[in-house]
């Protein structure tokens, strides 16, 4: 997972899809910016719109394989992302670690879920 070294919160490794461009290519764009790895997106598991201050997102969710190995804490792999730390989690611990969007937390430790989910009420 993603933190902002300034922050409390932690969240998905993942970013914004270009204009044209697929999610599941956007998504192993990002990573591969984030922290240097090739992955390959699998399955779409859904979606969660979200706000917080003045933002507002929707979140696209997918399986991911990697070959990453949860002995090696990956860096960021560019300067672009010094202000991010990676961490690995256990998923008991998700709740800990503030995961946003909250959601998340139960997606990933329940593997039955809704498709679609919002912090918007």
């Amino acid at each position: 997972m993603c933190k902002q070294k300034n922050g409390d919160y932690t969240f998905l490794l993942g970013g914004h899809i270009d204009f044209g461009e697929a999610a599941k290519g956007a998504l192993a764009r990002e990573i591969k910016e984030e922290i240097g790895a090739e992955i390959t997106v699998g399955q779409f598991r859904g979606a969660i719109e979200n706000a917080w201050d003045n933002h507002c997102e929707i979140s696209l969710v997918f399986d991911v394989e990697h070959n990453l190995s949860i002995d090696d804490t990956p860096l960021p792999a560019s300067p672009d992302e010094e202000h991010l730390a990676f961490v690995w989690v256990h998923q008991s611990d998700l709740k800990e670690h503030n995961l946003l969007p909250t959601p998340l937390i139960d997606w990933l430790v329940n593997e039955s879920h809704n498709s679609w989910n919002s912090t918007i009420e």
